[in-house]
């Protein structure tokens, strides 16, 4: 009989998780922006996934970036939120600023969370610029923003491509600037993307398809200590995985 996947993960010492929230739901009053749901059982829900064998969870706020957006209204609810989540399972400076404000008066502690949070990045349709660029806008946000009481951040891909998102990691670890917390990732696409086309699926091309992995994990690894030097990976790695008007 097949251990179940959860006991693979830990065999293999890792830890495994869970996205807690039900998704997103509109909040009237404003353009399309949203807030999370799924406070109402979650304290039930977390105890059957930490009997299941989940030992971090995750929670997603979604909030859109516009000329007039995001509104207050949406900040306040989704940093409220996001405090209640945190509590019960003891991209601007604003939107921080509001979370860390609500954490606070939550009493949640920090020292027990991470942020997860995109890069700050041109808009998918605008010109690219240079990682070193990323890097000093990103890490200036954080820096006014996220206490040094919280032990890392790590980042989302966004949809950028592989290359672009490990890249614009090794420039913010280079950084000679102050950042108390570990910068590092929990990227989903931009570590999966690749291997999955390598695999296509088909048995023959699971070592392939492994090499293709650990290559990505190796650059991404380098990219925490500032020491990726490029070059990881084949043409796909560059493929952008920016979905236009992806929901959550």
């Amino acid at each position: 009989m097949a251990s179940p996947f959860v006991d693979v993960l830990k065999e293999g010492g890792v830890l495994p998780g869970i996205k807690v929230d039900k998704g997103t739901i509109e909040v009237a009053g404003t353009n399309k922006e949203t807030t999370t749901q799924g406070h109402d059982d979650l304290g039930k829900r977390c105890a059957k996934y930490y009997e299941a064998g989940a030992r971090f969870a995750k929670w997603r706020a979604v909030l859109n970036i516009g000329p007039n957006e995001p509104s207050q209204l949406a900040i306040d609810l989704n940093a409220q939120g996001l405090a209640r989540y945190a509590i019960i399972l003891p991209g601007r400076m604003m939107v921080l600023a509001a979370c860390y404000k609500a954490l606070n008066e939550h009493h949640v502690l920090l020292e027990g969370t991470l942020l997860k949070p995109n890069m700050v990045t041109p808009g998918s349709d605008s010109k690219k610029v240079a990682p070193e660029v990323i890097a000093e806008y990103t890490v200036r946000v954080l820096q006014r923003t996220v206490p040094a009481a919280v032990p890392a951040i790590v980042f989302l891909s966004g949809g950028q491509s592989e290359e672009e998102a490990t890249l614009n990691l090794n420039a913010m670890n280079k950084l000679n600037t102050k950042k108390p917390w570990a910068l590092s990732f929990s990227f989903g696409r931009a570590l999966q993307a690749s291997t999955l086309k390598a695999w296509a699926g088909k048995v023959e091309n699971v070592e392939h398809a492994r090499a293709v992995f650990l290559a990505r994990c190796k650059a991404n690894s380098e990219a925490t200590l500032g020491t990726y030097q490029g070059g990881a990976g084949a043409g796909e790695a560059h493929e952008s995985l920016h979905v236009k008007d992806y929901k959550y």
